[in-house]
């Protein structure tokens, strides 16, 4: 018995050194660690893949709660034929003296001498140029509507960044949840190699197989949240936009933004489409008070009328206007003066908002900057080597096995918390590019 076990220990060792050569190189130098690299997954052949930029496109063609906002568009656009349509001409007849009731003397002697006919055209004359005041009222309002629409658009870009991003997440844990899956299968191995060699006993083999089963459970979760990430994101760009199985390509890396906060609120002033809604609101609320104004003059109906009476035949001319003695549209006018007033107080509050959201960006996104720098500045690298030497020391027996699962694990969670830590600043670069209106940051 004891010369067999010696045997299977000299058989076991060249296993270990071979298993452990990559352990025993030295550890990396602290530094900027390599960007985890999304969408390196394995996809069916032919499977159409997008950019950012190309899914951001996309959706502003394809998105179907933004093709419904831009129709509001066009139905402002007929409204402005409407409001610039004259008045149509209204055509009068009547026959009077008809002896309906005494069908004997109707006669065509009767219809010359005693019957009447009237046939005339009237018209009503707008004063206060309210034609002019209506088109101009309605194309005020059909600019509101594309700044509205405009910022519409950022939302849907946002919303389009964000959940790209997501799917870069899950991805890239899909990927190290992979990897740490593999890594611990060899290391399964090595452990059953060990266990029939006599080196550990069954308990700790037990422990490791155990352990198996979070790396399994985070690949399932990795795979699940990739699937239902990348099905959001359809349903952004437009259901029949992209075939099922597509997939995203880009860096999900850092990316620096230089830039003060008072350049970005200047930008934004000058960029964002919700505010320059609120502006053009003004405008139309002034165009509103003109339109009322013209309304409170009254028109004039101007008519001609052709008689033929008893062998004579006339013309005559008819006219009438309200007199504005107590309807002046006073009402509608001073409703439409305080509709100023609430709009210059939106406009007001909007520029307030832009200022206060690109301040919140930008202090988000420089937090979340420190927060990634530190993983970076060599927190990553640690995990790495403590993992590596915990492992090296447990494969000859230097360590614990609680020493090298205590490793794992905070090797594992410091490199999701890395990558989460990531997401988070990408998320807060996007914020700011919808903060100030425009995805072009220094």
């Amino acid at each position: 018995m004891r010369l067999r076990r010696t045997c299977c220990s000299i058989l076991f060792i060249p296993l270990i050194l071979f298993q452990t050569a990559g352990a025993q190189a030295p550890p990396a130098q602290t530094g900027s660690p390599p960007a985890p690299q999304a969408n390196t997954l394995a996809q069916s052949p032919g499977a159409a893949t997008i950019s950012l930029d190309e899914a951001i496109q996309l959706a502003l063609q394809h998105n179907h709660s933004l093709l419904a906002a831009r129709t509001t568009i066009q139905q402002n656009k007929a409204e402005e034929i409407t409001a610039n349509l004259r008045p149509d001409p209204v055509l009068l007849g009547d026959s009077q003296f008809l002896p309906i009731f005494q069908p004997s003397q109707f006669s065509s002697d009767y219809l010359d001498n005693s019957a009447q006919f009237d046939l005339g055209i009237s018209y009503l004359f707008e004063r206060g140029k309210k034609r002019q005041h209506r088109l101009q009222a309605a194309r005020d309002v059909t600019a509101v509507s594309r700044s509205q629409v405009a910022d519409n658009e950022r939302t849907v870009s946002f919303n389009v960044a964000s959940q790209f991003i997501n799917v870069e997440l899950a991805e890239s844990t899909l990927e190290l949840a992979t990897q740490d899956l593999k890594s611990f299968q060899n290391t399964v191995e090595i452990a059953e190699a060990r266990y029939k060699a006599g080196d550990i006993g069954e308990g700790d083999l037990l422990k490791i197989k155990l352990q198996m089963l979070q790396f399994q459970t985070d690949v399932s979760q990795a795979q699940l949240a990739r699937v239902q990430g990348l099905s959001d994101l359809r349903q952004l760009l437009g259901y029949e936009s992209v075939s099922p199985d597509y997939d995203i390509t880009g860096s999900f890396d850092y990316q620096p933004v230089k830039g003060i906060l008072e350049d970005f609120q200047t930008k934004a002033l000058q960029n964002r489409p919700d505010l320059q809604a609120a502006r053009l609101g003004v405008n139309a609320a002034d165009s509103q008070l003109a339109l009322q104004k013209s309304i409170g003059k009254r028109d004039v109906t101007g008519q001609a009328s052709y008689t033929h009476l008893a062998y004579t035949n006339n013309v005559s001319l008819f006219g009438q206007i309200q007199l504005p003695i107590f309807d002046r549209n006073q009402g509608e006018i001073a409703r439409a003066g305080y509709a100023i007033t609430q709009a210059q107080q939106q406009e007001m509050f909007a520029s307030g908002q832009v200022l206060t959201d690109v301040r919140d960006a930008f202090e988000g996104l420089r937090a979340n900057e420190k927060i990634v720098d530190l993983y970076r500045s060599g927190y990553l690298d640690q995990a790495q080597q403590s993992r590596d030497i915990t492992e090296y020391a447990y494969r000859h027996g230097a360590a614990s096995l609680l020493d090298f699962l205590d490793a794992e694990r905070s090797y594992r969670s410091t490199q999701l918390s890395y990558r989460q830590a990531l997401a988070s600043y990408l998320l807060a670069l996007e914020q700011l590019r919808e903060a100030v209106g425009t995805r072009s940051l220094p």
